[in-house]
């Protein structure tokens, strides 16, 4: 699903394709099984992912998403997760940047919440 502005969302266990672009991993620990080979990944930046302390906080607490993704744009908001955005979207206007989670239901975990915040700059 390629947007606007070049990025698009893919499972990191799906084969690569050749219109991916720069592909991110954007998961704090790497996928289980997955070869750094088959993966491809050209970057991980993990000051973009939920902080190890968010990410059991919202294991435990499933049904709080909403808390989730404020507690998260706050993380965002720092420093060094804000800088490695800024890197994104300078890719981004010129090429596709393609997310890559593991996760199985994207739509519940933080990759909209990235997406959104990376498109909002």
């Amino acid at each position: 699903m390629r947007s606007e502005t070049g990025f698009r969302v893919r499972r990191v266990y799906d084969p690569p394709e050749p219109d991916d672009g720069t592909r991110v991993l954007v998961d704090r620990l790497w996928p289980r099984g997955l070869s750094k080979e088959r993966a491809a990944v050209d970057e991980w930046p993990k000051e973009l992912t939920p902080s190890g302390e968010l990410r059991g906080w919202y294991h435990r607490n499933r049904e709080e998403h909403a808390e989730f993704a404020d507690r998260y744009r706050a993380e965002l908001a720092e420093p060094e997760p804000e800088a490695a955005a800024r890197h994104l979207r300078e890719l981004a206007r010129t090429a596709t940047v393609t997310l890559l989670t593991a996760v199985k239901d994207v739509d519940s975990g933080h990759v909209p919440v990235l997406l959104d915040h990376l498109r909002a700059g």
